[in-house]
């Protein structure tokens, strides 16, 4: 399996479904690694498998209490740390270019990525909404933004 040099970075995540689901994507994407931060469910958590379908074998990953922690962390091994959040100041997602090293942080489903992670973050990003809701499924904006990661750096 080809590795990429995404990091995936789960920021107090509450479905042990969605989290299943994020690392069938971490493995779809070649992901290094998915960091899961507080309360964020992992493995052995029973839920887990009915949507990761073997993947927690596949990908590398790692649980950190402390998010702040894992993200100096990330800083210190060389990491563009880049919040996935509907702020003011965040950019559009089709309009950014990616950095090689960069460590994608999803938050939670209904807080999103917390303020002192963003506050770290070197730049936020957001995915153009047309239609009348303002988020999407954390699964599925994983998906949509570790594609358009891989598309950047594989295809272009």
């Amino acid at each position: 399996m080809q590795k990429t040099s995404l990091v995936i970075v789960l920021d107090d995540i509450r479905s042990a479904l969605n989290v299943g689901a994020i690392f069938r994507t971490a493995d779809a994407v070649g992901a290094k690694e998915l960091i899961l931060c507080g309360i964020t469910p992992y493995p052995p958590h029973p839920r887990i498998p009915k949507t990761a379908l073997g993947a927690t074998e596949s990908v590398a990953w790692k649980h950190w209490p402390n998010k702040t922690e894992a993200i100096q962390h990330l800083k210190e091994q060389g990491y563009n740390i880049i919040a996935v959040e509907k702020t003011e100041k965040a950019q559009d997602l089709y309009k950014y270019k990616f950095p090689e090293n960069t460590a994608l942080i999803f938050g939670n489903e209904i807080n999103g990525v917390s303020t002192d992670i963003i506050e770290k973050a070197e730049s936020v990003l957001q995915i153009p909404m047309l239609g009348i809701k303002e988020s999407l499924n954390v699964a599925t904006t994983v998906g949509i933004v570790s594609y358009e990661y891989i598309r950047q750096q594989n295809y272009q």
